[in-house]
């Protein structure tokens, strides 16, 4: 069974930077596409960025160029760079992860899922 552990969120002013890992157990890291979501307070939850096995990346327009995704697959870890960072990106942040890659880019049946972590950016 795949389990996802997300770490490194907190708190940050706005336009301060911060990193978020997650870290993947149970099957094998490289046949899985790793994707992140977040779900603001009273909204839904939305799609954030996705790399493939073979490190494609993909981002939503809201944390294009300012976020960055990587993956270790020595340490079966996906890291999420963010920087810029804006008070509208306050949110719990999942890391999610499917053998397909499409499945995470399009939505949100990944069958895999972190219990999240709360990045909070003030103003």
């Amino acid at each position: 069974q795949v389990q996802l552990v997300e770490s490194g969120g907190g708190s940050v002013q706005a336009g301060g930077s911060l990193s978020l890992s997650c870290t993947f157990s149970g099957r094998s890291f490289q046949q899985y596409a790793i994707g992140w979501f977040r779900q603001a307070p009273g909204k839904e939850r939305e799609f954030v960025a996705v790399i493939s096995q073979i490190d494609s990346t993909y981002y939503s327009d809201a944390v294009k160029g300012r976020f960055s995704l990587s993956r270790d697959d020595a340490k079966s870890t996906v890291l999420l760079r963010m920087s810029n960072l804006k008070p509208d990106d306050t949110a719990v942040y999942y890391c999610a992860a499917d053998l397909i890659y499409s499945t995470v880019k399009t939505g949100f049946g990944s069958r895999y899922w972190g219990v999240g972590t709360l990045v909070t950016v003030s103003s």
